[in-house]
């Protein structure tokens, strides 16, 4: 393993962290009872999944090949990437219409008593699943050079460290601007809903255009 290597490892981290960056200054802005445990425990689990994902990509081909052969295993990763991109496009898409409609929904409804959105832990495993989805594709690129059955396992800790981290950020950033909408949770509710489906079509238009 080279030093080139794991340059591109830790650029190819900071670029998949970016749809969990997203998500976090999402639930920084939507959970109004954010504090510092709830806070490490989102930046786990999109880092655990963000290196998860890419690891299950690798053992698939890795099966698949040892199964069938080489092409069948290229194949099979094309077929993989298209299935995971689609899954996570519907994910974010479904989840973002939904916090769009409720905010915008509360905004007409400005006479009722509205009720802040709180931490759930089942909502942010399922972002956590949404927002890493699409990394499994990227297990094929780490099955086509960059890793081996040595080095995967520190490449995907490396990939999941610097998902934390950056979603850390991603939190923080995201309680800032919801105290700049202090009273107004429906609108951070609102923009919330925005980032997850811009997000939703950046992941399926970053496929298509292979960016």
């Amino acid at each position: 393993m080279t030093f080139e290597v794991l340059i591109q490892i830790f650029l190819l981290g900071i670029a998949l962290a970016m749809d969990a960056f997203a998500v976090s200054v999402t639930d920084g802005l939507t959970y109004t009872d954010i504090n510092k445990k709830k806070s490490f425990f989102i930046a786990g689990v999109f880092g655990l999944m963000q290196g998860l994902m890419p690891l299950v990509g690798y053992w698939i081909i890795e099966l698949v090949r040892f199964i069938a052969d080489e092409a069948s295993g290229n194949k099979s990763g094309e077929v993989m990437g298209w299935i995971v991109v689609i899954l996570a496009f519907v994910l974010l898409l479904f989840i973002g219409g939904k916090m769009l409609f409720e905010g915008i929904r509360d905004l007409r409804n400005k006479d009722e008593e509205k009720e802040p959105k709180k931490f759930s832990f089942r909502e942010v495993i399922l972002f956590g699943f949404a927002t890493s989805i699409d990394a499994m594709a990227t297990g094929v690129t780490l099955n086509a050079g960059l890793s081996n059955h040595g080095t995967i396992w520190l490449h995907v800790g490396i990939i999941a460290v610097i998902t934390f981290g950056i979603c850390l950020i991603g939190l923080f950033l995201g309680k800032m601007i919801l105290r700049l909408f202090k009273g107004k949770y429906e609108v951070c509710v609102v923009i919330g809903g925005v980032i997850l489906i811009l997000l939703a079509a950046w992941v399926l238009i970053s496929h298509l255009l292979n960016i």
